[in-house]
């Protein structure tokens, strides 16, 4: 049985990874911290939890992270490359589901997240988790740099497009839209009923901390820098990822062949029929991304229709898949969950 510790378990993505990790047959979490709620007891905060944990949430200090195989990091940017180190250096395999490890380019990630990093030497040994593009590096990582919602959303939207080199990588366009619970658990005047409910409306648009993980990620994946225009909107729903992708072609290609084909065998990337127009309630609760892709009027652009739960595919499921590769276990274990509809 793999021990695990969640470092940050009040947020959403801490609550996330406890629902997932309640019903992993072959994990169980033995500490989840938090400073603030340290001796109150989780199902007390998350009645839905009830029969499921019986855990309160603790210190770091009492917790005894040292004593875990894993330690998930559910926290804030800038927590877990202050803390991942010491943890590392007693054995214990760690994954981030914040951005501290991500970028390569210590430059570039200080300027997008407007501090210093505190554990610079650990960025190159991190492996970026994105299950579909790094399965193999996962499996003997350390450390994990669990993938943004977003990145997670475009990347695998565009990536069978540009590693078979049929789209210009210089003109790629990125429309993406959000539920409110993207933002975080925490008291935020935007993201109030009253303010987010019956209204749409575009952020980020001068530049937005995901853009540089993704421009990173695509151009790895095609050998060469991209050009990305990446807008992200708010959306009155909880849960929820939908991804417009815009590409030009430049050579022909049977697009619904290449999706089926590159995505054969994954058991998280569902592509759709042709014609077909994912939903974002079609994945809401399950580590799955749904695609369909078109060529609109039979023209010189493609469009790939990508969605996710935020919180599953988009942060905790895919932090429990990266964790049944770092372990060798089935990479569904405890993922094999159908969608929640209505």
């Amino acid at each position: 049985m793999i021990k695990v510790g969640i470092v940050g378990g009040t947020g959403y993505t801490g609550v996330e990874l406890l629902r997932l990790l309640a019903g992993h047959p072959r994990a169980r979490v033995t500490a989840v911290t938090s400073r603030k709620d340290a001796g109150t007891r989780v199902d007390a905060m998350f009645p839905s939890l009830r029969g499921r944990v019986d855990l309160a949430f603790s210190t770091p200090d009492e917790a005894r992270l040292q004593d875990c195989d894993l330690v998930f990091f559910a926290t804030p940017n800038g927590i877990a490359m202050r803390e991942a180190a010491e943890l590392l250096a007693a054995g214990v395999r760690v994954i981030d589901l914040a951005a501290d490890y991500r970028i390569k380019d210590v430059a570039e990630w200080e300027k997008w997240y407007g501090m210093s990093h505190a554990s610079p030497a650990l960025i190159e040994e991190a492996v970026y988790g994105l299950p579909e593009l790094n399965r193999d590096a996962i499996r003997d990582a350390r450390l994990v740099a669990n993938p943004g919602c977003y990145p997670t959303a475009v990347q695998l939207g565009f990536l069978p497009l540009l590693q078979a080199g049929v789209v210009d990588a210089a003109s790629l366009i990125a429309d993406c839209k959000s539920g409110v619970s993207g933002a975080g658990r925490k008291g935020e005047i935007g993201a109030l009923l009253a303010e987010a409910g019956d209204s749409f409306k575009a952020y980020g648009v001068a530049g937005h901390r995901h853009l540089p993980e993704i421009r990173q990620g695509l151009g790895l994946a095609c050998g060469a820098p991209v050009g990305l225009t990446f807008v992200p909107h708010l959306t009155p729903m909880i849960r929820g990822i939908h991804a417009t992708l815009y590409a030009r072609l430049i050579k022909g290609v049977d697009l619904q062949q290449l999706f089926e084909s590159h995505y054969a065998g994954e058991a998280f990337v569902d592509v759709l029929p042709a014609g077909s127009h994912p939903e974002t309630r079609s994945v809401r609760g399950a580590n799955l991304c749904r695609i369909a892709v078109h060529r609109p009027q039979g023209g010189d652009t493609v469009v790939v229709l990508s969605v996710i739960d935020n919180l599953v595919k988009g942060a905790a499921g895919q932090a429990v898949q990266n964790m049944n590769l770092m372990f060798g276990l089935a990479e569904n274990s405890g993922l094999d969950i159908v969608p929640l509809l209505p």
